[in-house]
């Protein structure tokens, strides 16, 4: 038996990733037979800081990397894994993970987004409301994606159409 307690939490860099019409990049997990869908996220390597780790993990996941960081969530936020995949994911090293959160614009046109990438995570993707994010995601993580929404909700908005 695995003391979940004395498991270290795996440094993370979270991103809600905003079109210019306010809505948020969801995308479906490749890897369970769930619904999951998820905002792109991944760990944070050492010695790297988490901005260049967000950047990075939206290159990787997503393809793209075309965006700008609007803001950051003010404190990492943690998540414990549920029992049954303690020891089982992140070569069992972790019990959950702390994340620091971005919000970025997206500057580009859908068509640069490529989810089809060197180590595919995902096999579908959309753009959904603010609102409808939390209930989209596993159980496990619906907390830290709902105090995530909460914290950026003032600033995603819709880019002003241009005069």
């Amino acid at each position: 038996m695995i003391d979940k307690d004395a498991l270290p939490y795996r440094p993370c860099a979270g991103l809600m990733v905003m079109n210019r019409q306010g809505e948020i990049f969801v995308a479906r997990r490749i890897d369970t037979d769930l619904d999951a869908w998820q905002m792109p996220q991944g760990g944070i390597d050492e010695g790297e800081a988490p901005r260049a780790a967000a950047l990075r993990e939206m290159k990787e996941e997503i393809g793209t990397d075309n965006a700008e960081i609007i803001a950051e969530t003010a404190d990492w936020l943690a998540y414990d894994l549920p029992d049954h995949l303690i020891g089982k994911v992140w070569k069992g090293k972790y019990r959950g993970q702390k994340q620091k959160w971005f919000l970025v614009r997206f500057l580009g046109e859908d068509s640069e987004i490529n989810i089809a990438t060197e180590h595919p995570e995902f096999d579908a993707w959309r753009w959904m409301s603010l609102a409808d994010v939390p209930r989209h995601i596993v159980p496990f993580k619906r907390d830290i994606y709902q105090a995530v929404c909460d914290e950026f909700a003032p600033l995603v908005t819709p880019l002003d159409p241009v005069a």
